[in-house]
């Protein structure tokens, strides 16, 4: 598998592209097509990515797997800990080892940036998910509710997951 820093205006696109339908494929079952919509376009359009990457210091991969695009992640230093804001894989290529595989690169990036720990929240309705961090290590520390404006909420935990103890 290889992991492609997006950098590039056409990477950019690229990963607008990618998240676009991995998000309707994904986040159906838990959330309205109203918030999707919303959701996507705030976080996950190619001006909110571009954004993020130049004002916010995220830096995103795309999973590249036999020529074929199967998932991104995205990552954002912050003081004492790796954000990890996103990670999603192709429905056709879940389950498959590349979500460990590119937990494995996120976890390199956070020693690079040194960090030793590495935080997250995930929908508390994600159970699949949650399990799947739980097997990697992360532990529930919080919960919160995020007000992301236009009448939606995220209702989240708090994830992390510590590289001196795992």
């Amino acid at each position: 598998m290889n992991f492609i820093n997006v950098k590039t205006s056409a990477e950019i696109e690229k990963l607008a592209n990618l998240a676009n339908e991995i998000w309707y494929e994904y986040w159906t079952v838990i959330l309205s097509l109203s918030q999707i919509d919303y959701m996507v376009e705030k976080f996950q359009s190619k001006d909110a990515i571009a954004s993020q990457i130049k004002n916010d210091k995220y830096i995103y991969n795309i999973l590249e797997d036999n020529g074929n695009l199967i998932g991104y992640f995205g990552v954002c230093p912050k003081d004492d800990y790796l954000f990890l804001s996103k990670l999603y894989i192709k429905k056709d290529f879940r389950n498959l080892g590349s979500g460990k595989l590119a937990f494995n690169k996120i976890k390199q990036i956070a020693l690079e940036y040194r960090k030793n720990k590495i935080q997250l929240t995930v929908n508390k309705n994600n159970t699949n998910t949650i399990k799947a961090y739980e097997k990697w290590g992360f532990k529930q520390i919080d919960s919160v509710v995020t007000d992301i404006g236009f009448g939606f909420v995220m209702d989240d935990y708090i994830m992390e997951y510590s590289l001196e103890e795992n």
